[in-house]
């Protein structure tokens, strides 16, 4: 009844069957072990949560991203804290050919293109508590127009690559200069700026949100045109060998278009005035590097931040690029702000080591959205659960043995005592929910 309770936010949104048997599904799988399938979950729901109930609820369509604004606008927001955008992709494997949108997709974590399933997120963070929110997921689907673009890109690139070798400097005889601030977003991009349209709709009527963080993937031109479409800036990583230059500053010489571009930066030898800060942490010594500067593949100068690092005892030296497409926010905020777009892959920890988002067996477009979904629903309930019971559970380890602790407490009481008194579930519930926990807590349990 407590995640019922929860649950009421969603009211206007859903049906009454819809939140009892998301409270049932929910319940168990704060409770159970081993993997989280249709059938696995159906043994550990209470009453009213056979297998056929669960088979409905995973085959009915719901607005998931209307749901998951809801709960965090209700339980998890603070309005005196900023938060900022942040998106990613995430990859789980699956076998077969049955499930839907099942393709070969490129896996961070194993490091090389495995077959499965790709979702984009949309996430929010809270920048003072460093904790990331899901609040859109989006199963990516590759149309047959789209593979074959990116087989042809990737063509023209080998092509390219080959005839870079005793090719004359310039560019072919007609070619004309192109607007690079004219949008010609690719598919990805279209399908990222309308999930960001849709996104920015929902949460606008109680937060407002200027950054979109994103990986170095994203650090291109286009990208920086599909936030600005949406009413954002963007904060991204260049290529540690991206070509930046200073702007020109000389006299102009008279005749033909001004000049643009000054002299290219040396990651080797970066110029002192850019310095603003000096670190050292043991061996190691981390100097930041900030301005403003033009690229050729760019329309539009960069705030960029060059973040260079020297390890005294190896006599290595290693840097990254990050940069704002606002030129005015300063580089300790681009820094933070780009450390904290990681936080959304603790989403995507917690989401499949402890809500199934690896398990589900659901083949179905329907199915998978559901079981896709409900997963990082869960993130964002025990995100709430862990915020009442701060100092007694510290994780999500701590929280799910806390509730199968109770779940074996009150199946043991209904066989030993179909009455038991209130005072005694309790008492019962405290020292059975803490078994297994990690960070274990001493509770007093005084005679009745």
């Amino acid at each position: 009844m407590d995640i019922l309770t929860v649950f009421a936010c969603f009211e206007t949104l859903t049906t009454p069957t819809f939140r009892r048997q998301l409270a049932v599904i929910a319940e168990a799988m704060l409770s159970m072990s081993g993997r989280m399938t249709m059938l696995s979950i159906s043994r550990w729901t209470a009453r009213g949560g056979s297998y056929r109930t669960v088979n409905r609820f995973f085959t009915t369509k719901a607005a998931w991203s209307e749901l998951l604004v809801k709960f965090f606008e209700t339980h998890l927001f603070d309005s005196a804290n900023e938060y900022i955008l942040a998106g990613d992709e995430t990859v789980i494997g699956k076998s077969g050919r049955e499930t839907f949108g099942v393709d070969r997709y490129f896996s961070g974590l194993k490091g090389r293109v495995i077959k499965g399933l790709s979702f984009f997120v949309l996430s929010l963070i809270n920048v003072r508590q460093r904790r990331s929110y899901p609040l859109m997921v989006k199963q990516i689907v590759r149309s047959e127009a789209e593979k074959a673009a990116i087989k042809e890109r990737r063509e023209q690139a080998a092509k390219k690559c080959k005839k870079t070798r005793g090719k004359r400097r310039g560019r072919k005889k007609g070619s004309l200069n192109k607007n690079r601030n004219e949008p010609a977003l690719s598919p990805e991009l279209l399908r990222i700026s309308g999930l960001l349209t849709v996104l920015l709709k929902l949460i606008g009527v109680f937060v407002r949100v200027r950054y979109l963080a994103m990986d170095g993937h994203f650090g291109h031109q286009q990208a920086v045109l599909t936030a600005r479409l949406n009413s954002l800036e963007l904060i991204s990583k260049l290529r540690k060998d991206a070509a930046l230059y200073e702007k020109y500053e000389g006299p102009y010489r008279g005749r033909g278009a001004r000049r643009k571009y000054g002299a290219k930066l040396d990651y080797d030898e970066l110029p002192a005035k850019y310095l603003k800060k000096i670190e050292r942490e043991g061996t190691v010594v981390t100097r930041y590097y900030e301005g403003i500067f033009l690229s050729k593949r760019f329309g539009m100068p960069l705030n960029a931040v060059i973040i260079e690092k020297f390890d005294l005892q190896t006599q290595k030296t290693g840097h990254a690029i990050l940069f704002s497409s606002d030129l005015q926010l300063k580089w300790e905020k681009i820094v933070q702000y780009y450390g904290l777009r990681f936080q959304i892959e603790f989403n995507f920890r917690d989401a499949k080591q402890h809500f199934g988002l690896e398990d589900f067996m659901n083949q179905t477009e329907t199915g998978v959205e559901n079981a896709a979904s409900l997963s990082f629903l869960m993130v964002l309930l025990s995100a709430k659960l862990l915020k009442e019971r701060a100092g007694n559970c510290l994780g999500i380890n701590d929280l799910k043995s806390h509730y199968r602790g109770i779940k074996y407490a009150l199946e043991t009481i209904k066989l030993v005592e179909p009455k038991a008194e209130r005072i005694l579930i309790e008492k019962v519930k405290q020292v059975i929910g803490r078994i297994g926990s990690i960070h274990r807590h001493n509770v007093s349990v005084s005679s009745a």
